[in-house]
């Protein structure tokens, strides 16, 4: 049984994380898998977006604590281990980021520590009523301050900072005003509106859903000015693309768009 299982439907790649048994836990075996899925993906101009998924009663419980105690068995106490595990896992997250195609995850049970900071590394999020949200490591001594990395750049600092401090549990109606995740919907339509969601950004110009990530990222960490500059470049950039001047020219004459890509 893989540890992560990918299902191809159309243009879209499913990504679920096989490891229910652990909480799909983000072993070094997972974080190998997910990284090797993101690199495959970053060259697969088949797909045109991305879901990832949980199997069993939760999305992703973080970290493997027990292979974490593990690795502190060396006689470093761990430090070598620990350094590496977490430039793999952070290794990992940005490569979300650096996909062309937009990642969705589909989220349900709970999402907590690196499990939240994997929810908040994606492009956005559907989640299931019920799901909880948490960055709890302080509970346990260890404060999550490389998930914080991506909560923090999610939602306000001292809402990020509060969890981050107390350890406590956010729900979906929370998370979702926060801007943690998107879309709130019953458990039993979950796969189902994650999929929706999916072929609507499927449907679209993968060159232009490309470059506008690319650009979305980028201009978020610019100054006003340097933003507009850069993104007036991508603008041109995407102008003079076939495909962009065929949709056009589609929408103008109000029929289907006839694109190469």
């Amino acid at each position: 049984m893989a540890i992560l299982e990918r299902n191809d439907t159309n243009a879209i790649a499913h990504l679920k994380l096989n490891s229910p048994e652990r909480l799909n836990a983000l072993s070094d075996e997972m974080l190998a898998a997910l990284q090797s899925e993101f690199d495959a993906l970053k060259s697969d101009a088949s797909i045109r977006a991305v879901i990832l998924s949980g199997e069993g009663k939760v999305f992703c419980a973080g970290h493997d604590l027990k292979q974490m105690t593990t690795g502190r068995q060396a006689e470093d106490g761990g430090k070598a281990y620990f350094k590496d595990l977490f430039d793999r896992c952070a290794a990992m997250m940005m490569s979300i980021r650096a996909l062309p195609q937009p990642v969705i995850a589909q989220v349900h049970g709970i999402a907590t520590a690196a499990g939240c900071q994997l929810v908040a590394s994606c492009d956005m999020a559907v989640a299931a009523e019920g799901t909880r949200f948490g960055v709890n490591g302080v509970n346990i001594g260890l404060f999550c301050s490389t998930p914080m990395v991506a909560l923090s750049r999610n939602i306000p600092r001292k809402i990020a900072f509060e969890m981050l401090s107390t350890g406590e549990f956010i729900d979906t109606t929370r998370a979702r005003e926060l801007g943690l995740i998107n879309r709130v919907v019953a458990h039993d339509d979950l796969s189902t509106a994650t999929h929706a969601l999916a072929e609507t950004i499927a449907a679209k110009l993968g060159a232009a859903v490309k470059i506008g990530k690319e650009a979305f990222y980028a201009q978020s960490e610019m100054s006003l000015v340097d933003a507009y500059a850069y993104t007036g470049d991508v603008m041109v950039q995407n102008m003079l693309y076939r495909d962009t001047e065929e949709g056009i020219a589609a929408f103008l004459e109000k029929r289907p768009p006839n694109w190469d890509q």
